[in-house]
C-alpha cells in the first residue's frame, strides 16, 4: 500500500477512485446498445449555457482555434455516475452531441445498465465518433489478483489492445517503495518494463501526475521527485500525461524546499522542454484559493483561473506539435457531470488566438 493511503488525502482519493477498474465480460449488452435513450444535459440551477468567465475572457471573435480539431477528449471518471446508472451508450451519445472526439477510460464496466464486452465497448465508441485514446489502470496492489500493471500486466495490455488503445497508463504515483531517490529509481525501472511491454504491442505507457509528484525526496530535499521520474525513465518507453490542475497545485505546494529555500518551477516548462513525452493532458480548472491546502478549488473548465489558452497555445505552436497531443477535460467531482462535459467542450472550443 502506498504511504499516501493514510497521510495524503489527495492521493488517497485518487488511488481509491481507481478501484472501479476492471473488465466485465457478457453478451447481454446488445439491447442496451440499440435501445438506450440519450440522456439530456440540463443546465444546473443558475448555470448559463455559454462559456463562463475566467479564462474564456477575450476569446470570442476571429482567429485560429486554440484547440486543434479532433483532439478534444474527456476522462470518463468525470461521468462515472452516469456510466454506472445509464451505461456507456447514452453517455457516448451525449458526448457526440457536445462535440467530443475522444474518450479516456477509468474502467470498462458499467453498473445497472448491465455487462458489456470490450468488443461492444469499442464498437459503441466508434459508432458515436469517439476515439478511445487511453485508459487509467492501477500501478500495483497487495492483492496478487488485482487488475494492475504490477500484478496483471499481460491482462491489462490484452484489454487495452482489444479496445484499440494507443496509450495505456496509470494515475498512481511512483511511491510504491517510498519517497527517496532510490525508491523512485526502482519504480522508474518498473515503469520502463511496462513501457517496453506496451511498445511491443504498439502502445505507449504513461503516468498521470498529481501534485505530490512535485515534492522533494525525503533523503535529499534538494531533489524534486518528478525530476527523478523524468531522468530515470526511458523517454522512448515512458510517457507523461500532465494533469494541468494538479501540476499548478504542485507549484503552489512545492515551490519551496522543506528548509524554506525557494525552488520555483513552471509546469509548462516541463512540456516545452520535452513535448514528445507528453502525448496526453488533463484539462482541469481551479479557482485560486490560498486557504486550500492544494492552492485551488476545482471547478468546471472555464470557470477558474488556469490559463488554458496560454498553455494549449504554447504547446501546439511548437514546430510539428499541433496535432501531437490529446486534451482530456476532467473534473473529479462535478456537481452535474453531463453539464460539466457540455460546458467544458463549449469553453475549450471557444478559445481562439490571433493568426
Amino acid at each position: 500500500m502506498s504511504r499516501f493511503s493514510q497521510t495524503d488525502p489527495e492521493l488517497t482519493h485518487r488511488l481509491t477512485r481507481r478501484g472501479m477498474l476492471g473488465v466485465a465480460a457478457g453478451s447481454t449488452a446488445a439491447a442496451l446498445l440499440g435501445a438506450a435513450a440519450p440522456a439530456t444535459a440540463a443546465p444546473a440551477a443558475g448555470t448559463a449555457s455559454a462559456p463562463a468567465t475566467g479564462t474564456a475572457s477575450g476569446t470570442a471573435g476571429r482567429g485560429r482555434p486554440v484547440l486543434p480539431p479532433g483532439r478534444l477528449g474527456i476522462q470518463l471518471y468525470s461521468l462515472r455516475d452516469k456510466v454506472s446508472t445509464l451505461g456507456f451508450a447514452p453517455v457516448f451519445a451525449e458526448l457526440e452531441k457536445y462535440g467530443y472526439d475522444e474518450v479516456e477510460f477509468a474502467g470498462y464496466t458499467q453498473g445497472s445498465a448491465g455487462p458489456i464486452t470490450l468488443a461492444q465497448l469499442k464498437r459503441l465508441a466508434r459508432n458515436h465518433g469517439l476515439n478511445p485514446i487511453g485508459s487509467h489502470v492501477g500501478y500495483y496492489s497487495s492483492d496478487p489478483g488485482a487488475y494492475t500493471f504490477a500484478q496483471n500486466l499481460t491482462k491489462v495490455l490484452d484489454d487495452a489492445q482489444a479496445l484499440g488503445l494507443k496509450h495505456i497508463g496509470t494515475a498512481s504515483g511512483p511511491f510504491r517503495y517510498g519517497s527517496t531517490v532510490d525508491a523512485w529509481k526502482r519504480a522508474a525501472e518498473e515503469f520502463n518494463t511496462y513501457g517496453a511491454a506496451a511498445r511491443a504491442r504498439g502502445m505507449k505507457f504513461y503516468q498521470h501526475n498529481h501534485s505530490e509528484e512535485f515534492s522533494f525526496a525525503t533523503d535529499n530535499p534538494k531533489v524534486r521527485l518528478y525530476d527523478v521520474l523524468l531522468a530515470e525513465t526511458d523517454p522512448d518507453l515512458v510517457y507523461l500525461e500532465m494533469d494541468i490542475f494538479w501540476a499548478y497545485s504542485g507549484q503552489f505546494r512545492f515551490s519551496q524546499r522543506p528548509d524554506g529555500s525557494p525552488a520555483p518551477f513552471e509546469p509548462l516548462d516541463y512540456v516545452l522542454k520535452q513535448p514528445h513525452r507528453y502525448p496526453l493532458f488533463h484539462v482541469k480548472d481551479g479557482v485560486n484559493d490560498p486557504a486550500n491546502q492544494y492552492g485551488y478549488r476545482m471547478v468546471d473548465v472555464g470557470d477558474g483561473d488556469i490559463d488554458y489558452k496560454r498553455f494549449i497555445s504554447a504547446v501546439t505552436r511548437l514546430r510539428g506539435q499541433r496535432f501531437a497531443h490529446h486534451w482530456q477535460a476532467e473534473h473529479d467531482n462535478p456537481s452535474e457531470s453531463l453539464t460539466f462535459a457540455r460546458r467544458s467542450s463549449e469553453h475549450l472550443h471557444s478559445l481562439r488566438e490571433k493568426c
